[in-house]
């Protein structure tokens, strides 16, 4: 190829690398944030409604131990409204933390669902179950997890969990039509391959992303999970996981994170991942533009 040619290539392909590697710049929707009780005193409601509007973050599934922490975000409706964002409320399973290891054979736990499943929100009816976690796959066969995943199926809720591939599959054995948002889309960075498989096994089967090993390389998407974005793009939804602190102090650094690795799929897809996804799930309309605020 001539001198002048490969130039003009080389340039052409730094073009096009630069065109996409621009970030998302679209609406946000976490699918996966949790308001716990230590984050109330460091991390008031103003703080914690400033960050999601700087970070274009209209729409979050709310979780949190206890569940007060959700209860009180979907309470703000005035300066939730304000800051352009949508509650969507999640029964979390923890009143505290002894409850993470044992909720799966406790049946106060199954009683606390309930009751907070009459008891509702300001924000509506809860709309989910979960983050729940399980650190022995076998522990999916308890008999309160056996009948949580009952219950979502039969109200139509959606269950957020934080386990392995096994465990993915022992709970909808037990509820095959309930819809599964897979927290992590696996945790210790399940093989791709395997989350392929699973995904053409469970039609009902979501991935959320965050914390998930290989997704990026250098802060860009990596190849193996733009071609399974690519394939299954009404399938994942981006979140934070704002456990701790920490994870609250860098929000807008993980929401920067995220656009940047979505600037690296196709835009259609990249608006699906981000926002459209999610929103569907919860029949819920795409968000108007936001005004300045006075």
């Amino acid at each position: 190829m001539p001198a002048t040619l490969q130039s003009a290539a080389w340039i052409a392909s730094l073009m096009l690398s630069a065109v996409q590697a621009a970030p998302y710049e679209g609406p946000l929707f976490d699918m996966h944030l949790h308001y716990n009780v230590e984050a109330f005193d460091p991390h008031p409601l103003s703080d914690v409604l400033g960050r999601l509007e700087r970070s274009g973050v209209r729409a979050v599934v709310a979780n949190s131990r206890p569940n007060e922490g959700t209860r009180t975000l979907a309470s703000a409706r005035e300066d939730v409204a304000a800051a352009g964002v949508a509650v969507v409320p999640f029964v979390r399973l923890y009143r505290n933390r002894a409850d993470y290891t044992g909720w799966f054979e406790d049946e106060s736990i199954y009683r606390m669902v309930l009751d907070e499943l009459q008891r509702g929100t300001p924000a509506g009816p809860y709309r989910g179950l979960g983050e729940f976690h399980l650190y022995d796959s076998a522990h999916a066969d308890g008999p309160v997890a056996r009948r949580l995943m009952l219950l979502a199926q039969e109200r139509r809720l959606l269950v957020l969990a934080h386990v392995d591939d096994v465990a993915v599959e022992k709970l909808l054995a037990h509820a095959p039509a309930t819809r599964f948002v897979w927290a992590h889309t696996g945790i210790g960075g399940v093989p791709v391959d395997r989350v392929r498989a699973m995904f053409r096994r469970y039609p009902n089967l979501m991935g959320e992303l965050s914390y998930r090993p290989g997704l990026t390389e250098q802060g860009r998407l990596s190849p193996a999970w733009r071609e399974l974005l690519t394939a299954y793009p009404d399938r994942f939804a981006i979140g934070s996981d704002t456990w701790i602190n920490p994870r609250w102090s860098a929000y807008e650094v993980l929401m920067r994170e995220a656009r940047e690795w979505l600037g690296d799929l196709p835009p259609d897809i990249a608006h699906r991942i981000g926002w459209a996804n999610a929103a569907e799930w919860f029949g819920m309309a795409a968000p108007s533009p936001m005004r300045a605020r006075p």
